[in-house]
């Protein structure tokens, strides 16, 4: 079924939560274990009957925040999602106590028992209203994010449309592009603080409301972090600091001589790789998405198939349109078994990697779109990251179909790109744990923290105050995690740390690397993160010497590849 052709009607809460509560009785008065898994997989069926309902609403809002009935369907789930958990923890702790559990980890694992004890942990009743405002809070900053119209050129973009200019190769432009994007933000600067400094205080409240004593290992608990500590992560900042920030800063020391540029670069510069441009896709939209059929077709036949699917079940929204929400994401529609992709093109190689990178994603929750419990489709998502993340190097055979002219550049800055990001990335993490820590801070003392970090994991770049909201310290207003996701940014960090295993497998033997994603890819959720590794044979990146090996490696690869003739 085409997309289009989903019907969406809202649920009826009360009749849910009724349902849900009939589920739990029978469960605990299940006679035999036949009676309880009947129980269990009518609840299964409930939950993905309602996480259709949410899905479909949440996709159809984001593609047009201005949509008066998605936009209603939004807060609506947004207000009652929080109800549906008290019903749900019920039933999580008759799972947790019933009496034929051996029986159901014998067929399903223990994994979802593991996950179950976790998040028991994240909710109470009293935290309703808490959670509530949280999702409102974050509606808000969406749609304000999303509502930008920035006068620029002669023309009116969104900040998503506004990004091409941001990496123009020439320089007058590209600090224009910058400086209106950083005027947009900072004339909402006010706003933007005061959203989140309230989801910090509510969040710092719900933590303490369940006896954590702060949002810290709640944030944990949230993300589902089932085989990793705080201090786990901590270790792995440390070493990002050890071998990647130089490894960076060496990246960032040669472009900054390609450019004739001083050193450190300004955020403009920085975002220049080449005096003759960043590498570019060679076609239109269209043109994009016919190649990404043409990779996925010769990739595999299991590719070849979900990718078709895609295509013809209109389930990719990839175009940047006004009043559509920024950034872009894979989700799934459960009762329809396929996932969903949702993105902003814009003009630049980031449209390649949607196609590459949230088709990853969606290709991992093809491949385990029918596994029960249906929480075993997707992961945590670390691991989850994995799949995008390696998916853009296994398309590298297919660059000049993509860049045609610029594949030589692109797969030079593809490389490049996924080292400088990861500083960046375990920075969001750093600075979160930071304002979690501290809630009580200022709005201003929040970005004196990160402009100090940004010294610490970014040193390239000059903090000279040109560029209004970046050089004063308060870029993180842009990533949407910090206000939506907690604590999500690092595991982007963990999965390129792990896609860069790949990349080196790839480079060795293409096709064992792609066995050896499979067989990452094929266990769905079913495992914790650092046992989907074990499995397909790969390192752990807690471990020092896997950073330190892919860092190796790939600046090995950078430092002799042949940038003759490229400006």
């Amino acid at each position: 079924m085409k997309f289009s052709q989903m019907e969406y009607k809202r649920p009826d809460i009360e009749a849910a939560k009724a349902k849900m509560e009939q589920l739990t009785e029978r469960l605990k008065n299940a006679a035999s274990y036949e009676e309880a898994k009947a129980a269990f997989l009518e609840m299964e069926s409930e939950d993905r009957h309602l996480s259709t309902a949410g899905s479909l609403a949440s996709i159809r809002h984001s593609i047009d925040t201005r949509d008066e009935f998605y936009d209603a369907e939004a807060k609506f789930f947004s207000e009652k999602g929080p109800e549906l958990q008290e019903y749900a923890q019920k039933w999580i702790d008759a799972m947790l106590h019933s009496r034929f559990r051996a029986d159901f980890e014998r067929e399903y694992g223990e994994l979802m028992f593991i996950n179950n004890e976790i998040a028991r942990k994240c909710f109470s009743p009293e935290i309703i209203p808490d959670l509530q405002a949280e999702n409102d809070l974050v509606l808000e900053y969406e749609k304000l994010i999303a509502s930008a119209k920035i006068p620029f050129n002669g023309g009116t973009y969104t900040l998503s449309q506004l990004a091409p200019f941001k990496t123009s190769a020439d320089d007058a432009e590209r600090l224009a592009a910058w400086k209106a994007d950083g005027k947009w933000y900072k004339e909402n600067q006010v706003k933007l603080d005061e959203i989140y400094d309230k989801l910090t205080h509510l969040r710092d409240k719900m933590g303490k409301a369940l006896g954590y004593g702060g949002y810290t290992p709640l944030g944990y608990y949230r993300m589902g972090r089932n085989c990793y500590t705080k201090e786990d992560v901590e270790r792995f900042r440390a070493a990002v600091q050890k071998y990647l920030v130089p490894v960076a800063d060496g990246i960032y020391r040669r472009q900054a001589e390609r450019l004739g540029k001083s050193y450190p670069l300004s955020f403009a510069d920085a975002a220049l790789e080449f005096r003759s441009g960043n590498p570019r896709p060679a076609g239109d939209p269209e043109y994009i998405l016919a190649q990404g059929k043409k990779f996925y077709d010769e990739l595999s036949p299991e590719t070849s198939v979900f990718f078709n699917t895609m295509l013809d079940g209109e389930l990719l929204d990839v175009l940047s349109t006004e009043g559509k929400q920024s950034g872009g994401y894979c989700t799934s529609i459960m009762d329809y078994e396929v996932p969903f992709i949702f993105a902003n093109f814009n003009g630049t190689q980031h449209d390649v990697e949607v196609i590459t990178h949230e088709a990853g994603h969606a290709f991992a929750m093809w491949t385990n779109r029918k596994r029960v419990p249906s929480e075993y489709i997707w992961p945590g998502m670390e691991s989850c990251e994995v799949h995008s993340m390696s998916m853009e190097f296994f398309a590298w055979p297919w660059a000049e179909g993509f860049f045609g002219k610029d594949t030589r550049k692109f797969r030079y800055s593809h490389l490049a790109s996924a080292l400088t990001f990861i500083p960046y990335g375990t920075m969001v993490d750093h600075f979160q744990h930071i304002v979690y820590e501290r809630p009580e801070m200022t709005p201003a003392q929040r970005h004196s923290v990160w402009k100090e970090l940004l010294g610490t994991y970014m040193p390239w770049l000059k903090l000279d105050g040109d560029i209004p909201f970046y050089s004063d310290g308060e870029g993180w207003q842009r990533q949407t995690h910090i206000y939506a996701s907690p604590f999500y940014y690092i595991d982007y960090c963990l999965a390129q740390t792990v896609a860069l295993q790949f990349w080196a497998l790839i480079q060795k033997d293409a096709k064992t690397a792609w066995k050896q994603y499979m067989a990452y890819t094929e266990q769905g959720g079913s495992r914790t993160f650092t046992d989907l590794l074990k499995n397909a044979g790969l390192e752990s990146p807690f471990g020092e010497e896997c950073l330190r090996g892919v860092c190796t490696a790939a600046q090995k690869w950078l430092e002799s590849y042949d940038l003759s003739g490229i400006e």
